[in-house]
């Protein structure tokens, strides 16, 4: 008889133990289609927070703002004001060598006094006089510029009203005709020197208001920068904290699988708690930069804004003899180096005039006549004339003239060296700032180029961190790069944007358009 012996416990192992396996196997299926699914939801509210975000209040781009804030600001306002100011400065300039044309009048002058009077037989007696008078004068007169004069012609009547108890005694003085002539003789002639210096300060005004705009411009992209990377920092840790706030989650459930340490679930849960730290001062400082950026644009404090960071970067490359020549023809700097010297040259005329023989002619010829009508008093008119001149001579100043006169050459001089040193100055500027500026496209490359990298590398990490390929520190590592690379870039544009603005700003030459920048000075 066949011996048939029964293995029951062999058995029944080999089945829990098939058991077992069929069991992890399907927690670790169970497991992974958890940590799919959480990666999956993980990416859409990134994304859902990043569109949510970006899509809330008006939306800007760094032109827009630029435009906005060369149109609105309060430093636009305030440098138009400016402008007006020198512009209309500049029209009365204009306006003085033109004929001007006046009258004076006195409608009427009435005196009831007591006055002394000289009697018929030389004696003198107060007597109670009761008189109104009346006058009118037209006069013209018109500034000689080339030799510091003035010609006049002037046409008057006078009236007087001698009031008595019986009766009242009218008369006329008319004038009918006045020709006049100021004229110094080897005085300081100012109307010369304003007639050169007044056009150069009205054409350093309208530059002076173009490089005000760019400097508005300067401002703007700053402010919109500064907006911009609070955004950014804002939208990075949101995203930060949720997925610090995932990570923690996953890192529960395999702790309570034993997968990782006690260690790692602290430090997640501690970064978690940081991230929402950092959060709330991010949202603070993002507000602050976007209250300063309403303010400088001159926007209204309930609006929304979102700003749009430039994708399209100009390709240009400055040439360093382009912009010095532009520079030297468009900037205001060089119209005030030659307002600066021809002021100085002005001072010394006024010393050596005052310190030297002057004379003033006063010239007047005249018809007059009077009577006691009107009428009357125009009908066989009688010629006058007068001539004046005076003469004025230092004699003994003990040196004080001669003194004004070397005060006047010496500060001459020294605007004279302080414009060459100036000059130089400028020249540098110009130097290094178009090196540092076609330095700046090949940064703002390399920032791209690492910020894409960087988010690769997060990106890799935080898959191998979910399988449990790395640990938390090499993620923290990855997310720290991930954040800085991007700071970086956004910083890059931020230089690249700046130089661009300042370039324009220090030759007011547009490089893309290749013209000079000219501002709209008759809409003003």
């Amino acid at each position: 008889m066949k011996n048939t012996t029964c293995n029951c416990p062999n058995e029944m192992k080999i089945n829990q133990n098939t058991s077992t396996v069929i069991l992890q196997r399907k927690n670790r299926s169970k497991m992974f289609l958890s940590l799919v699914l959480v990666l999956f939801m993980f990416g859409l509210l990134t994304e859902f927070s990043k569109a949510s975000f970006a899509a809330s209040g008006r939306r800007l781009t760094l032109d827009e703002a630029v435009a906005i804030a060369r149109e609105k600001s309060p430093d636009a306002l305030a440098a138009r004001h400016r402008y007006r100011g020198s512009y209309w400065q500049y029209r009365s300039h204009r306006a003085g060598f033109l004929p001007h044309l006046r009258l004076d009048a006195t409608l009427p002058n009435l005196n009831r006094s007591i006055s002394p009077i000289t009697l018929p037989d030389g004696s003198d007696a107060f007597v109670r006089r009761s008189l109104a008078s009346s006058s009118g004068t037209l006069s013209l007169s018109q500034n000689i510029g080339l030799t510091g004069g003035q010609l006049f012609v002037t046409s008057g009547l006078q009236r007087i009203d001698l009031i008595r108890d019986d009766n009242t005694l009218v008369s006329y003085l008319a004038t009918p005709v006045n020709i006049g002539l100021r004229q110094p003789i080897f005085a300081h002639n100012p109307y010369r020197w304003q007639q050169q210096i007044e056009p150069l300060r009205y054409k350093e005004a309208q530059k002076t208001y173009a490089e005000n705009l760019e400097d508005i411009a300067i401002r703007a992209t700053q402010n919109f920068f500064d907006l911009l990377i609070a955004q950014i920092n804002l939208e990075i840790n949101l995203q930060t904290l949720s997925t610090n706030d995932t990570l923690f989650q996953i890192a529960r459930a395999r702790f309570d699988l034993g997968r990782i340490t006690e260690s790692d679930l602290l430090q997640m849960e501690l970064n978690v708690l940081n991230a929402k730290a950092t959060l709330e001062q991010t949202r603070i400082d993002h507000e602050a930069a976007k209250f300063r950026f309403r303010s400088f644009l001159g926007l209204g404090i309930e609006e929304t804004i979102s700003l749009i960071a430039p994708e399209i970067i100009p390709q240009i490359r400055i040439e360093l003899s382009t912009a010095l020549a532009q520079a030297r023809k468009n900037r205001s700097d060089l119209v005030a180096f030659q307002r600066q010297v021809l002021e100085a040259g002005s001072e010394v005329s006024q010393a050596r005039a005052d310190n030297r023989f002057n004379a003033n002619i006063f010239a007047v010829y005249g018809l007059t006549g009077s009577a006691a009508n009107l009428s009357g008093a125009y009908q066989d008119p009688l010629d006058h004339q007068q001539l004046v001149v005076g003469i004025s001579i230092p004699i003994l100043d003990w040196g004080v003239g001669r003194g004004k006169v070397r005060m006047a050459e010496s500060n001459r001089d020294l605007i004279s060296t302080e414009i060459n040193q100036a000059i130089e100055d400028f020249q540098q500027e110009i130097f290094v700032r178009v090196m540092e500026f076609n330095a700046l496209p090949g940064q703002l490359d390399i920032a791209y180029r690492a910020n894409t990298i960087a988010q690769r590398r997060f990106d890799v990490s935080r898959e191998r961190f979910l399988i449990g390929r790395i640990d938390i520190v090499e993620l923290n590592l990855a997310i720290d790069a991930k954040e800085l690379a991007r700071t970086r870039h956004i910083l890059a544009l931020r230089n690249f944007w700046l130089g661009f603005y300042e370039m324009r700003r220090l030759t007011l030459f547009d490089f893309l358009l290749n013209k000079p920048i000219v501002a709209d000075y008759e809409n003003l």
